[in-house]
């Protein structure tokens, strides 16, 4: 049973990007692994270069384009729908970044997802605790997908969508 509702977004002009179960799969092995007990619902949107840059500079103040952007949701009075937030990731990043780091696209995409995840529900890495904890995890819901070690440089071809 998916414990996560995903609305999955593919912004116009996107030629590519995972099925919507690749996102789901993603979404819910990170859902598994912390053993949350509630339903959640979150939106994950796949946008261009123009948008993923327009909103790292609104929200961060950098002038480029990000693999991802995560935006926890923060109610200012309790909801009945448990609403984690949304994450915007950037097609052009994530295929770029896969390429250079000899990663398949699939495993690249499926860690973006659960990166981004995890910082909707709270973790981070600014401090080096932090991010041993959230790389930690990554890793381990990586491999609850058998997809190999997210922080491994590896020389293995790039897979298609």
């Amino acid at each position: 049973m998916n414990k996560v509702t995903v609305d999955y977004q593919i912004a116009e002009g996107i030629e590519s990007a995972p099925e919507e179960s690749i996102i789901v799969t993603a979404v819910n092995a990170v859902a598994d692994i912390l053993a949350l007990d509630k339903p959640l619902e979150m939106t994950v949107r796949v946008v261009g270069d123009k948008e993923a840059a327009q909103l790292n500079h609104q929200f961060r103040e950098k002038d480029y384009p990000t693999n991802v952007l995560s935006f926890p949701f923060e109610s200012p009075v309790e909801l009945p729908v448990q609403l984690l937030g949304d994450l915007v990731i950037c097609q052009s990043v994530v295929e770029r970044e896969a390429k250079e780091q000899h990663k398949s696209s699939i495993a690249h995409w499926t860690h973006m997802v659960i990166h981004g995840t995890l910082h909707l529900l709270g973790y981070d890495h600014i401090q080096e605790e932090d991010a041993v904890e959230m790389e930690t995890l990554e890793q381990k819901i990586m491999t609850s997908l058998d997809y190999p070690d997210p922080y491994e440089i590896t020389s293995n071809t790039e897979q298609t969508l």
